[in-house]
């Protein structure tokens, strides 16, 4: 059972189907324009969207909004340097402007970053700045059917090949934990331990995309010999002992509805980057953050590490899977840390891939139950090559992101009937065709037109 009471809610718009057709209509059949109110339930994605603890609330009334060296950012400080042991510790207003300060310092044109796989602000930061984003995936983590504990390692072979061809025009090398883009699979701490000798050798810094740090650091204690017996605390500071440096967006497992760091050991590069983050974010004690957001955060990151709140949310998520696995629904398996993720090139298999089967099933399940989810296959991840021809991204996925402590275990049976609906009706549904799109992160604001049936 959860391991907590609501003391708080919040009602909800449910719509009619025709209502529903009109709203993604009008949003140019884009989720991402919807209204929040029109979404009954909505898992568009978990940054940001969780629901806070008592003690959370109680600590953002004790924000101490001292422009410079307040009361709350020493908590903020000490916790993070507890938890990743850096030396170095600067405040964001969230993950993407800790990712494009460093960027900004650290990577220029022509420059390689390899990734096990970057997530779409990643990417685009630093492909901003002129880089070449490599995903290095372990081959397994391609296949969304097969059952290996850690789907999300980074191919050791690949970043090795990848050093011998690019050598010094790699910055630094990241590892994205959980691996969102495929699938919210858990990296191993053997992989991350054989990423930073390999690097080592070669003198490249390591920088963990830290996001969802403590739902790795489960993943690990339950699935990795040698840790049954280590408190997730434990567990997270051996992962940032192996990094140079560290980004995260407080919106995942900082339980937060915003905020963001990035933390280092090399002063040079605190140095650099203490600069930057005062021309665009502000002072680096609050660094964009009102004081009472640094005292929720450092009691949001604490209470991320607690093992039965990291029991209930996988088990939410195995939940899920299971209902959806007697249907014989398509997903990526096994069950990821934050999300389930429905496989859309299987689910939706008479739609070709230029035509968008993700968005196909994200719109869909939108039409039929309310439900917002995000599509993370081409749309988000393809790319055109030299002679502008679109290439589909290596796996087609419709992302179900749960907001953390938010719905209860009727909002995802009804999710399970509003997908085997889809499924069963499944061949009725058409692809789509982008009309109008941005150079970068066109998924939040392309428009679609749908093919016709």
């Amino acid at each position: 059972m959860e391991p907590f009471r609501i003391k708080m809610t919040e009602p909800i718009k449910t719509l009619s189907a025709g209502e529903r057709e009109i709203a993604l209509k009008k949003a140019h059949h884009n989720v991402f324009l919807l209204d929040g109110e029109d979404c009954p339930i909505d898992l568009l994605t978990d940054s940001g969207t969780g629901a806070m603890s008592s003690q959370q609330w109680a600590a953002l009334m004790l924000g101490d909004e001292s422009y410079a060296g307040s009361r709350s950012w020493k908590k903020f400080k000490n916790t993070i340097q507890e938890i990743t042991g850096m030396a170095n510790v600067f405040p964001t207003h969230q993950g993407r402007a800790a990712e494009s300060l460093l960027a900004m310092i650290k990577v220029k044109p022509g420059d390689v970053i390899p990734n096990n796989s970057h997530f779409d602000t990643t990417r685009a930061n630093m492909q901003f700045s002129g880089a070449k984003t490599l995903d290095l995936l372990t081959e397994e983590g391609l296949n969304p059917a097969s059952e290996l504990p850690f789907k999300g390692n980074m191919d050791l072979q690949k970043l090795e090949a990848c050093i011998r061809e690019y050598g010094d025009r790699i910055p630094f090398c990241m590892i994205t934990v959980t691996n969102n883009t495929g699938g919210g699979q858990p990296v191993s701490m053997e992989n991350i331990k054989a990423v930073k000798r390999i690097l080592d050798d070669a003198g490249i810094p390591l920088v963990i995309d830290a996001c969802r740090f403590a739902e790795n650091s489960y993943f690990i204690k339950q699935r990795e010999a040698g840790y049954e017996d280590k408190s997730l605390m434990e567990i997270a500071q051996e992962i940032f002992g192996c990094a140079d440096a560290a980004t995260m967006s407080l919106k995942k497992d900082g339980l937060a509805n915003i905020g963001g760091f990035f933390v280092c050991n090399n002063d040079e590069w605190a140095e650099a980057f203490q600069n930057l983050l005062i021309l665009k974010e502000g002072f680096p004690t609050y660094g964009g953050l009102a004081g009472r957001d640094l005292e929720v955060t450092a009691v949001g990151l604490r209470e991320a590490l607690e093992y039965d709140y990291q029991v209930y949310r996988h088990a939410s998520i195995e939940y899920l899977m299971s209902k959806l696995d007697k249907a014989g629904i398509p997903m990526m398996r096994p069950a990821g840390g934050h999300a389930v993720f429905l496989d859309a090139r299987a689910f939706m298999d008479h739609i070709p891939a230029l035509e968008y089967p993700g968005i196909a099933l994200v719109n869909a399940i939108y039409l039929v139950g309310g439900v917002r989810t995000v599509e993370l296959g081409t749309v988000m991840f393809g790319h055109f090559d030299e002679q502008g021809k679109e290439i589909p991204a290596p796996l087609e996925l419709v992302r179900m992101a749960f907001p953390r402590r938010v719905y209860t275990q009727s909002h995802f049976d009804h999710l399970v009937e509003v997908i085997l609906e889809v499924w069963e009706n499944r061949k009725k549904y058409s692809g789509y065709r982008i009309i109008k799109q941005a150079k970068y992160l066109r998924h939040f604001t392309c428009h679609f037109e749908p093919l016709g049936n």
